[in-house]
């Protein structure tokens, strides 16, 4: 009977817990020592019956265990802030030599999973562990979750309650097709509009190219939706759906992206890279009769026959089997992966931006030489079409590819720094197509790059910047995540605002069918909505 009151009331303390998350008031903060008092009222009995309450006590950790394992880093931040018995946080002594609270030992546990050493002593300057961690998790979980999406003519977002979120027009908001529409191409919907059939998962991450889309959920879980022209779905069989479905083989994920030549990667949380989709690119000679077709990999990372066209279900790349992925990018027949010690590797098609100074295809994942000789440790890499780029632990942005987009203003075959940078941090950084978009530790946005005529850099220009330029229409506001599409991009803000510029038929601003010819060249908020932003309180 004990065992089961003490079950009931954690439980009741998670889910008042999970509810309260977005945005502890005064009044949830109240109500959580409340419940804390409750709960130290059941698991911390009197001194004199404490032996025979052990068995007691021993579940309750391992519950504690299994909740805290499954919140995120700004849910940890409200729990560590509202319940201060799970802390325990103290800068002195040694950990060796004190007690750690259920929180702080989560971190750890995180920090440890990702081969990161936590070390015995703080930092300068720095007086709580707990602190400590959580910063280094929202940092390393600000690289791995995005909670905005964007492709050539639709939007995808994470609202603050864990919804998925689309709008703008054709056939991959993840809505079922309405029967009395004859094409895809014919449905819109001009407000952020909530998927229907996601509406009991939780999800952390999103992913888009500008023919599918990928979904994660809180529990490692994958959906797709959209094209599967080429397997990009991973459902083994290549036949495309309106609305998001599960991809079976795909377990423990926490990382995921989606490439613009039909190709998908999921990392888990093992650090196994797994990729599907297209597998061959068959290239046209102009219709020369005296020139024939060629065949050229994508950059799936594996050793595929030269007939095979697609790989229709993740498979992981064992070429990188003695290394731990932490983040992977797909371009236009390339992929970019970066490990938990800091390297680059790179396979596929795209000469120029391999980074290795040839012009060979590498099929398999190859180090970057030029970025292992840096001494620095890569944490994030993005991709576009023709251009890559990878950000060091320090904030420093390297660059290579085609001279559009690569923040050097001319064509770099292999990584060199991106001048117009130095002196600034990066935290973040994004590529899309031919454009391009950093934000720096103060949370300032600077694009680069894009299309002409489609105003998506966020300069109240229609055409292209070679060298990353802040956007002066978000000055003053503070940026925590970002999304590049073809023709618009979206930043959210510290407190889960997305501001949006581009085509205004993506952008989630209109409730009536705008001209899909119209821009929004200043940045302007998106009033129907808020994005789950990693924000510690």
């Amino acid at each position: 009977m004990a065992s089961a009151a003490a079950l009931a009331a954690l439980q009741a303390a998670a889910h008042e817990c999970q509810l309260a998350a977005p945005s502890f008031s005064d009044e949830q903060a109240a109500q959580g020592l409340t419940i804390t008092v409750q709960l130290r009222a059941h698991f911390l009995p009197p001194a004199a019956t404490t032996q025979a309450a052990s068995p007691l006590l021993q579940l309750l950790a391992e519950l504690q265990a299994v909740i805290l394992s499954n919140l995120d880093t700004c849910d940890l931040a409200l729990l560590a802030a509202t319940c201060r018995s799970l802390c325990r946080d103290a800068p002195a002594p040694p950990p060796s030599q004190r007690a750690i609270g259920p929180v702080e030992a989560e971190l750890r546990r995180r920090a440890e999973a990702r081969g990161l050493d936590v070390g015995s002593s703080l930092p300068e300057g720095v007086t709580s562990w707990v602190a400590c961690l959580l910063k280094r998790d929202r940092r390393d979980a600000q690289v791995m979750q995005a909670p905005l999406a964007a492709g050539r003519y639709h939007s995808i977002f994470i609202d603050r309650a864990g919804h998925l979120v689309t709008c703008g027009r054709g056939g991959l908001l993840g809505h079922a097709m309405d029967p009395d529409a004859n094409t895809q191409s014919l449905r819109h919907i001009g407000l952020p509009t909530p998927v229907p059939s996601m509406q009991d998962r939780r999800i952390v991450s999103v992913a888009s190219s500008d023919a599918h889309c990928l979904a994660l959920s809180a529990g490692g879980e994958v959906y797709s939706w959209g094209d599967d022209l080429y397997g990009s779905l991973g459902h083994g069989e290549v036949a495309g759906g309106d609305v998001p479905r599960r991809i079976e083989s795909l377990r423990r994920v926490e990382r995921i992206a989606a490439g613009s030549s039909w190709t998908s990667a999921a990392v888990d949380e093992d650090g196994r890279l797994f990729t599907w989709g297209m597998a061959m690119l068959i290239v046209e000679e102009d219709e020369d009769p005296e020139l024939e077709a060629f065949a050229v990999t994508s950059g799936l990372g594996h050793e595929l026959d030269a007939e095979t066209e697609y790989q229709a279900t993740p498979k992981r790349v064992d070429a990188l089997s003695q290394e731990r992925v932490v983040g992977v990018a797909l371009g236009d027949g390339f992929t970019l992966a970066v490990t938990d010690a800091g390297a680059v590797f790179s396979f596929g098609h795209q000469h120029t931006v391999l980074g290795h100074d040839s012009y060979e295809d590498e099929v398999l994942p190859r180090r970057i030489k030029a970025l292992a000789e840096t001494g620095r440790r890569f944490v994030a890499v993005a991709a576009g079409d023709h251009h890559a780029l990878a950000l060091t632990e320090e904030g420093e942005l390297y660059g290579w590819g085609d001279g559009g987009a690569n923040g050097h203003g001319r064509e770099e075959r292999t990584p060199q720094r991106v001048a117009a940078l130095i002196g600034q941090r990066v935290k973040l950084v994004y590529a899309h197509g031919s454009a391009s978009c950093a934000v720096t530790e103060k949370g300032e946005l600077l694009t680069w790059g894009g299309y002409i005529d489609v105003g998506h850099i966020g300069h109240r220009v229609q055409g292209t910047q070679i060298e990353p330029t802040r956007v002066d229409g978000l000055s003053g506001v503070k940026i925590s995540a970002v999304a590049m599409g073809y023709a618009h991009t979206l930043a959210a803000d510290a407190d889960g605002v997305v501001w949006a510029f581009g085509t205004r038929s993506t952008l989630g601003l209109d409730a009536t069918r705008p001209d899909p010819d119209s821009l929004v060249l200043t940045p302007t908020p998106i009033p129907t909505l808020r994005v789950r932003v990693l924000n510690s309180p």
